[in-house]
């Protein structure tokens, strides 16, 4: 079963700009597979904001979540694995979601298929 975490992310994102609010996303920065901006990470996450107006090429995918940004005047493409994605909220008003770590390690087996039960002869009775 696919993961819900990207759906849930793209959910959230599109809701907090419908209320003109400024998407952020926190990320664990000591992801092996994260390309951040370095100066800006802060206890091992960085915050990002995500608001259309500033970024470019915004991917929101399964896996990954891609831009192009400019930090310090630089400008620089960011890869954010969903699986490091700790927090999408609003700006403003801290809505959004937190997610639980363990949420992150999928389970690739499908759940066991219930065995139907096991066919019995039929009893007739008469009824008085």
């Amino acid at each position: 079963m696919t993961s819900l975490k990207p759906y849930l992310i793209r959910s959230i994102y599109q809701w907090i700009l419908d209320n003109h609010l400024t998407p952020y996303l926190l990320v664990d920065a000591e992801n092996s597979n994260a390309i951040l901006p370095t100066q800006f990470i802060d206890d091992g996450k960085i915050v990002l904001n995500i608001r259309p107006e500033a970024v470019e090429a915004l991917s929101l995918g399964n896996e990954t979540i891609e831009f192009n940004a400019r930090f310090s005047g630089k400008p620089m493409h960011i890869i954010a694995p969903v699986v490091a994605v700790m927090a999408i909220y609003a700006k403003e008003n801290g809505k959004g979601m937190v997610f639980n770590p363990e949420d992150d390690e999928t389970d690739e087996t499908p759940p066991p298929e219930k065995t139907p039960p096991t066919p019995t002869k039929p009893r007739l009775r008469v009824i008085k």
